[in-house]
């Protein structure tokens, strides 16, 4: 082929490629353009990163900033039935003149001044924006010394702004909004993810209060009472060990019996779940502190296996990893200033060190607590060993499992939509694979109903194929740091066999993962139990209530009964798993004990169980 005509095949067809192509957006219209680079995803509230929460916490940011300069000690709450939020704090309120432009013009706000907001959450001036860009209505109202300023947005748009007035309310801000549902549709708030998050706020600023639709909560020990929020005396190994200085708050101690790692981590008053450079330096110096003091050259996971850990650490201008800021990527405390894997280890080694030494009866029981870790380590090595190989092998023609494209621990932006649905028999994983997307959705296909592990140990996830399978698809045996999905959706049939093999997955994953649970990873599918249709429509009913309805409403139907998920064919299942997917979380409440959960309904079949399931057996329609 001669050169030219090389370069004319090079050359790009520039025809619809011009002058008109080019777009300016408005501020408002951008946010709504490219909302998951200001909220991660949109999401109907079903999950705890939906964008929802994002919303409601970037409000709440602005109002504990206020509480950690020392301006009002109180916070007030409120999200009614139709999801209108009003969150009210008692700070110095936005200075009126510049209330409008703090709102609605990115790149504006206080926190580029250190002086004004030393360590803040909030960062880089957006976050009430994107509240405001994404709700069908925002009001903002701010109060300073007898003065008061309201402007109020749809979508974005201002719809009312009023003069600066006199008022006797006492200082403060009060942003109101609602969500938008065209972009969170059929959205819902879920208390127990606003539980956890207000609890969250507290514990990290002892002394602040915050009422939220009547139930008040305040921490008057901060993370030792997170940490005793989280285990029972029982549990414990020794009792739970605090230290804290002005930017650094940890608190630990060790389960008598886990078999994984647990951190509960912040950064400036911001839950990291996903971790970060704090998090890696607790890690080193807790280990090596600990080592230090033994004088044994002990195994790290020996170490911090069966660990129950706090951090909290406060540094100026933080770089988080993304808007939503769940993990940290900043080097030092501060520009200029002392690494944060040093702070750490001088902090660590000056308190864990003097505190061993005058605390004789602690050491003991960590060090007991290190030795039976590792003789379990040293137990199973030959059984991991030969599982490792045994799961290599099979993932390279893994035929249980059917891997999407895109994974939580890859810096891709569809990150936060990666699930894997865990399904039983071939037919509902052939229905569920024909219809996935490739890129966000993976299939893992159970054979029959899996081994009840209660009460076993840790080899078990091992010595059995499909757990050992299972795991090494999600990427847990090390923790779930390094987990590959951000969704672990179990989808199984509506039926009593179903029920019980939704109930073996979460005995595996409490038993010998708890973390992934208490992260809220795990999800149950929704599938309709019914489909109603006519020639003009058709309704799918998740409900018997949702049937009674659409009988009611469709004239002359026909009624089909879903008895399995293969019984779905795959263009209604890719309806089923879309944007409308339907997900029921796992939650545990804030005093559910997991061992005391599994011993009652995966134990001995005792009188209370029975009592149990008679007062909670329901007719269902068939």
């Amino acid at each position: 082929m001669a050169t030219e005509e090389i370069n004319d095949l090079l050359v790009a067809d520039d025809s619809n490629y011009n002058d008109d192509s080019v777009k300016t957006l408005a501020w408002n219209e951008h946010i709504r353009h490219r909302s998951g680079m200001y909220i991660g995803k949109l999401g109907d509230g079903a999950t705890q990163d939906d964008g929802i929460y994002i919303l409601l916490k970037e409000v709440l940011d602005n109002s504990v900033d206020e509480f950690m300069m020392g301006c009002g000690k109180s916070i007030n709450l409120s999200i009614d039935e139709n999801g209108n939020v009003t969150v009210r704090d008692f700070g110095r309120g936005i200075p009126l003149a510049s209330l409008k432009d703090c709102v609605s013009k990115i790149n504006t706000g206080a926190k580029y001044d250190s002086g004004a907001f030393k360590k803040s959450v909030g960062l880089n001036g957006v976050g009430l924006k994107a509240v405001n860009a994404l709700s069908t209505s925002f009001k903002a109202t701010s109060v300073r010394n007898g003065e008061r300023k309201i402007v109020e947005f749809s979508k974005g748009e201002l719809v009312y702004e009023s003069e600066i007035d006199y008022s006797e309310d006492k200082n403060g801000t009060e942003i109101t909004f609602t969500p938008d549902n065209d972009l969170f549709t059929n959205f819902h708030f879920i208390d127990e993810y606003i539980d956890k998050l207000l609890w969250n706020y507290c514990y990290l600023n002892v002394g602040l209060t915050i009422n939220y639709n009547g139930s008040k909560y305040l921490s008057k020990n901060g993370l030792l009472d997170l940490l005793a929020k989280n285990i029972t005396e029982s549990e414990m190994e020794y009792p739970i060990v605090h230290f804290k200085d002005e930017d650094i708050d940890i608190a630990f101690t060790h389960r008598s019996s886990s078999y994984s790692e647990e951190y509960f981590s912040f950064a400036n008053s911001q839950y990291t779940p996903h971790g970060g450079t704090h998090v890696a330096a607790v890690k080193e110096a807790f280990v090596k502190t600990v080592k230090d003091f033994f004088k044994k050259d002990f195994d790290p996971q020996d170490v911090r296996n069966a660990v129950l850990v706090a951090v909290s650490i406060k540094i100026t201008e933080p770089n988080f990893e993304g808007q939503t800021k769940t993990k940290l990527g900043s080097l030092l405390m501060e520009p200029d200033g002392r690494s944060i894997r040093t702070f750490v280890n001088d902090f660590m080694k000056k308190n864990l060190d003097n505190y061993l030494h005058i605390n004789k009866d602690v050491a003991e029981s960590m060090l007991k607590r290190i030795i039976i870790s590792e003789k379990e380590r040293k137990d199973i090595n030959d059984i991991k060993k030969i599982s490792r190989e045994t799961a290599k092998k099979a993932n390279l023609n893994n035929k249980k499992l059917r891997d999407c494209r895109v994974h939580l621990n890859t810096n891709n932006e569809k990150r936060l939509e990666s699930t894997i649905f865990i399904t039983e028999g071939l037919s509902a994983s052939g229905s569920i694979t024909k219809s996935r997307d490739v890129m966000t959705q993976a299939v893992f296909s159970l054979r029959g109903k899996p081994l009840n592990c209660y009460g076993k140990a840790k080899r078990i996830a091992y010595q059995n194929e499909e757990f050992n399978l299972l795991q090494s698809a999600l990427s847990i045996e090390n923790g779930i740091e390094g987990l590959r999905y951000n969704n672990v959706v179990i989808a199984t049939d509506a039926d009593f066999d179903g029920m019980h093999i939704r109930l073996l997955l979460l005995t595996f994953f409490l038993q010998f993962y708890p973390e992934l649970v208490k992260s809220g990873h795990v999800y149950i599918l929704q599938t309709p139990l019914f489909r109603v249709r006519n020639k003009k429509e058709t309704r799918y009913c998740y409900s018997e209530d949702e049937r009674v309805k659409a009988l009611r409403e469709v004239k002359d139907p026909e009624i089909t009964r879903f008895k399995g998920l293969g019984e779905i064919n795959t263009d209604e299942f890719a309806y089923f798993i879309g944007k409308n997917i339907r997900l029921d979380p796992v939650l545990l409440s804030s005093n559910s004990q997991i061992p005391d959960l599994l011993s009652f309904y995966m134990g001995e079949n005792d009188k209370d169980r029975q009592i149990f399931i008679m007062e909670n057996l329901r007719e269902e329609a068939i």
